[in-house]
């Protein structure tokens, strides 16, 4: 075999349950397989599944598929490199010098250089928070938000002075960083492409600067809140801009910090905005984290599942909140989260009603948070307070898409049954329009026909030349190689395909590296899910079904003879019927032989 280098022989030295184990609640499912929800797309049925011994993922509802580092890069959003060295780092395994492809060390570096960049800038950010021009920036903070030094430092938030180019010409004199990455960092724009580095000026001036952390609480972008109150400030609040290490959709505001207490408490508690987070998070409830004002996407919904299925929606009592809320709660559903809502008195938000009325009035608000069905009967009533016919209609209407995403089916009962008691509806109507309403959601998967059209010997024999088998099987599963080629017994089978790509790639050391259609990787991925302990490798297994595919091959030959020597007799060709007799009669002995 050749040499392997290091991420080779991380791959071996790794265990791929344990890895994926972090992000996705698996299930033992058979001696060497796993099986979880799917995190890269929404799914109520587990569809997928992790390889044990052969180091492997593979959806069958969306298609995803690889091994250990493909799916931490995925997961991550961050580049080869980085997923090597991030588990490398989970299995505490020494992380060599290494070598990667240009491309690779190029978007490794590029990625480096840009948390390096937006490290520094953070720091700048607080120097100038201290410095004489920032002491509206402080003022603001202390008093009116309330916020102490320590807190201050513990999020490291700072201020952007009016004149940014200071922080531009910094990061040129000492040569840090290149134009190309100054223009990606998102720190600066630029009106004249041509202009150079001299043409870049600040995203963010006159602002208090709340810096944004990823899961490993590395900083990769800001929110700004503006001090200046003309028309020429800009938004209220201005986010930094999608980067190659910042996308806002797949971030949560403080999880880095409050990741632990999210496990430990078992709930997570949501809220809107930077603020709010940080003034809940300093009064002592530190599993809160927020969606920096928007409602939460699929990503962030995943991402938060992966600590606890328990949390409290505490957005803005606004219309604006009450959207957003609406908006997270159909993704949580789906999702399956236990889900209960805390509104506020109306004009308080997280952060005015903890200053205004104290922690503990917040610690009693958060008990008495209401159940998500609860708070969706009473959002559809408020909507539609009139108790008239048509009133009651739209509120039905409100509803319904609600009911529809809970997937368990006694819930959804429970629900439209409170729902008909309160809105002053028959609740038989309501099941039944529940019932018309419903939609059935179609998962993409493999179809049980197409695997099972494949006979067991057939699925033994691929399991058996496929990468991945214990190295006392090398010998073995080279002779089966030599045989399969040899005989072509694989001709004519619905899986002639996929032998073909199994025989061909002998120096392929995991499935991931098979050069394979989605279809075909989709039937390899579930015959060897399905495999049993000791099946793959036994001996003894693999002689039967060697000889049931030469059976099958032989039928086949004895068929195709059959049908040349009725031609031949139609055409009264005599020397070609005594050929065809004659192969065919060796094809028979051959088939009584075995």
């Amino acid at each position: 075999m050749p040499p392997v280098d290091f991420t080779q022989q991380l791959k071996e030295q790794t265990d791929i349950v344990r890895i994926i184990g972090d992000y996705v609640r698996l299930k033992k499912a058979g001696a060497q397989n796993w099986q979880g929800l799917c995190p890269f797309h929404q799914e109520k049925t587990a569809s997928f599944s992790v390889h044990q011994t052969r180091q492997f993922y593979h959806c069958f509802g969306c298609g995803k598929s690889g091994d250990v580092f493909q799916f931490v890069k995925e997961i991550e959003n961050v580049t080869f490199p980085e997923s090597v060295r991030m588990v490398a780092q989970k299995m505490g395994i020494q992380l060599p010098k290494q070598q990667f492809s240009p491309q690779e060390a190029a978007e490794a570096q590029q990625r480096g250089a840009l948390l390096e960049m937006h490290d520094r800038a953070a720091e700048w950010f607080q120097q100038q928070l201290h410095s004489p021009e920032g002491a509206r920036a402080r003022e603001y903070l202390s008093q009116q938000r309330g916020l102490d030094e320590n807190t201050i430092k513990a999020f490291r938030i700072g201020y952007a002075p009016e004149s940014g180019f200071h922080l531009r010409d910094r990061f040129i004199k000492n040569a840090q960083f290149n134009e190309e990455q100054l223009k990606l960092s998102g720190l600066f724009k630029w009106k004249d492409e041509t202009g150079g580095v001299n043409a870049l000026y600040p995203t963010f001036r006159n602002r208090v600067l709340f810096p944004i952390a990823n899961e490993a609480g590395r900083i990769i972008a800001f929110t700004g809140r503006t001090l200046s109150n003309d028309d020429k400030s800009g938004p209220k609040y201005l986010n930094s801009p999608e980067t190659p290490i910042y996308t806002k959709g797949r971030v949560l505001f403080n999880l880095d910090k409050a990741k632990d207490a999210i496990r430990k408490l078992d709930y997570a508690i949501v809220v809107e905005g930077n603020v709010d987070c940080i003034t809940v998070y300093a009064s002592g409830f530190q599993n809160v984290i927020a969606t920096s004002g928007t409602a939460f996407s699929e990503v962030q919904v995943r991402l938060l599942g992966r600590f606890s299925k328990n949390i409290v929606v505490n957005f803005d009592p606004d219309n604006a909140g009450a959207n957003a809320t609406e908006k997270s709660l159909a993704l949580l559903l789906e999702e399956e989260f236990n889900v209960r809502i805390l509104t506020l008195d109306a004009g308080f938000d997280p952060d005015l009603y903890i200053r205004r009325r104290g922690k503990e009035a917040y610690a009693q608000a958060l008990k008495a948070s209401l159940p998500y069905t609860d708070y969706l009967i009473e959002r559809a009533r408020a909507l539609f307070p009139q108790r008239t016919a048509d009133a009651k209609v739209k509120a039905v209407n409100w509803l319904l898409p609600h009911i529809q995403r809970i997937p368990n089916r006694i819930k959804r009962d429970e629900l439209a049954m409170d729902a008909a008691q309160k809105l002053g509806i028959d609740s038989t109507t309501l099941r039944q329009e529940l019932k018309q309403a419903a939609v059935t959601r179609a998962t993409r998967q493999v179809t049980a026909q197409a695997v099972g059209a494949i006979t067991d010997s057939e699925k033994v024999l691929l399991r058996a030349l496929a990468p991945g088998v214990p190295a006392e099987f090398f010998e073995t599963q080279q002779h089966l190689r030599e045989a399969m080629a040899h005989e072509l017994l694989q001709e004519g089978l619905g899986t002639e395909s996929l032998f073909t790509v199994l025989l061909a790639n002998p120096e392929a050391q995991h499935v991931t590296d098979l050069p394979l259609e989605d279809d075909a990787r989709r039937v390899l991925a579930s015959v060897l899910m399905e495999s049993s302990a000791g099946d793959d490798f036994n001996v003894e297994l693999l002689r039967h079904s060697v000889m049931a595919l030469r059976r099958m091959h032989l039928e086949r030959e004895q068929r195709r003879l059959g049908a040349e020597l009725s031609s031949a007799e139609r055409q009264n060709d005599v020397a070609e019927m005594a050929r065809l007799v004659r192969q065919k009669m060796k094809v028979s002995r051959e088939l009584r032989d075995l």
